[in-house]
């Protein structure tokens, strides 16, 4: 069985505990992380710390060649890191290999972006300018359900911005951004990077560290919420992408059969495990019949199965804790009555798979409907008047993205705009962009990734006055 290494200031550490990495697809034991100890998180954040003197000095355009170098590293192996994701998170590897893609596309990308400098006042009087420094050493925190993928966010920014970084994957689904880490060791600066893994309390301990100064966090609202109360007792500044309960509008004007297609990947993509991905689908009714038994012949043409397997479309739920998440949310519908259009339960072999699972205009106030439900189960909810629907989409607690889906793009953007979420798509869904802001409104984060803002987010401003 493969043993993984964490690095620590560039080089690779083992620890003296390890814990198992399950494969989702058949349960077995697919490799050991090391758990890390107190000692190994305090040499990370200290190796962090001795190299950002070192790295905020470097050249801006030395770091832009950084992270294009980074780049090519993923790229030239490409094949290894993807076929790591699908074996420790479950998504079919042409899925993996996207994920991995994007990885690298995003560092291209943002290595293209530069930091503003402001003049605020040029007079006789004084000279008066602001530039974006970085902040120190920053703590990011990635989910399982893009193992890679959740890095784009976090690491390009981080270290063009100047910071040096301790990266702490989820337990579930760790080791392509540890053997990543290894790959970066030959590319970066000794201590610019570290990679440490562990279950239990890691991530406390990494977000209460007094040697961390800024923190990106992407995980559950409950998680982000306690990640938040560690960062107030210094005050370390926390960028969230917490969860989401994306609403989908569906007018009555659409070509049912492809708005059916584009919507069945909006909501099953990952096997739902994605935190925009459209989780309540609300219908017409005047298309509503046509579009319910589109979506469902439609679902009956995708292929769930082992992942690395040619012609799956959707793999197992990631782990075993989210699996009985799953079927929990799928039980508490089955207790109240709700029809199931297909779907429903889980399939009946090894590993975590659960069918896709269509159920048919439950109640608003369902569980089904007011939970994310992170899993390949969609509720199809019929609706009659705009207002009433704006306001459904747009009560809870969480507003992360949203989309509305029309033959007319000037009446699905009046609707659009009324939406309270942080992205809101018009026909299409999940697109997001290296150069594009992403953030969420209410209880689905604080701050934003990407774009400049994203950027922007691992620095501070520090103006210059010059008296003349």
């Amino acid at each position: 069985m493969r043993t993984f290494t964490m690095t620590v200031d560039g080089v690779a550490v083992g620890s003296p505990t390890t814990f198992d990495v399950i494969d989702p697809s058949d349960e077995t034991v697919l490799a050991s992380a090391p758990e890390c100890t107190d000692e190994q998180l305090d040499d990370a954040v200290a190796a962090a710390h001795g190299a950002f003197p070192a790295w905020a000095a470097t050249p801006f355009a030395q770091r832009q060649a950084a992270l294009i170098a980074m780049a090519d590293v993923v790229d030239a192996n490409a094949d290894e890191l993807h076929r790591l994701v699908t074996a420790e998170q479950g998504k079919p590897l042409a899925m993996a290999a996207a994920e991995v893609a994007g990885l690298s596309h995003w560092l291209r990308a943002t290595a293209a972006l530069t930091l503003p400098e402001t003049v605020n006042e040029d007079g006789a009087d004084r000279l008066s300018t602001t530039r974006r420094v970085p902040l120190g050493v920053v703590a990011a925190i990635t989910p399982w359900n893009y193992p890679l993928g959740q890095l784009s966010f976090k690491l390009g920014p981080a270290l063009l911005a100047g910071n040096t970084v301790v990266l702490k994957p989820s337990d579930l689904a760790p080791l392509s951004a540890l053997r990543l880490g290894t790959l970066l060791a030959g590319v970066l600066p000794a201590g610019v990077l570290n990679v440490v893994s562990g279950t239990g309390d890691l991530g406390a301990r990494i977000t209460a560290h007094r040697g961390v100064d800024q923190i990106s966090f992407t995980g559950s609202t409950r998680t982000g919420r306690a990640v938040m109360a560690n960062a107030a007792a210094r005050l370390t500044p926390v960028t969230l992408e917490l969860g989401g309960n994306d609403p989908a509008i569906v007018l009555p004007d659409v070509d049912v059969a492809a708005v059916a297609e584009a919507l069945f990947w909006a909501a099953f993509a990952n096997s739902g495990q994605i935190c925009l991905a459209a989780k309540r689908v609300y219908v017409h009714a005047d298309v509503y019949p046509e579009f319910r038994d589109a979506l469902v012949a439609y679902a009956a043409t995708v292929r769930t199965g082992d992942p690395t397997q040619e012609g799956v479309g959707l793999g197992p739920v990631s782990n075993r804790r989210q699996y009985e998440a799953v079927l929990d949310l799928l039980k508490d519908s089955e207790d109240h009555g709700h029809t199931v259009l297909t779907g429903g339960s889980p399939m009946g072999r090894k590993g975590f798979f659960v069918e896709p699972t269509i159920v048919d205009d439950p109640p608003e106030d369902a569980r089904i409907v007011q939970e994310e439900q992170f899993g390949p189960v969609l509720p199809l909810l019929v609706y009659r008047e705009v207002d009433d629907v704006v306001a459904r989409a747009n009560a809870g607690d969480l507003g992360l993205g949203a989309s509305v889906w029309s033959a007319d793009p000037v009446a699905a953007r009046a609707i659009g705009d009324r939406l309270d979420a942080g992205t809101v798509w018009i026909n299409e869904v999940m697109h997001l962009s290296p150069l594009v802001p992403f953030a969420g409104r209410k209880q689905s984060g604080v701050g934003a990734e990407s774009g400049l803002e994203g950027l922007l987010a691992f620095t501070s401003p520090r103006t210059t006055t010059v008296k003349r």
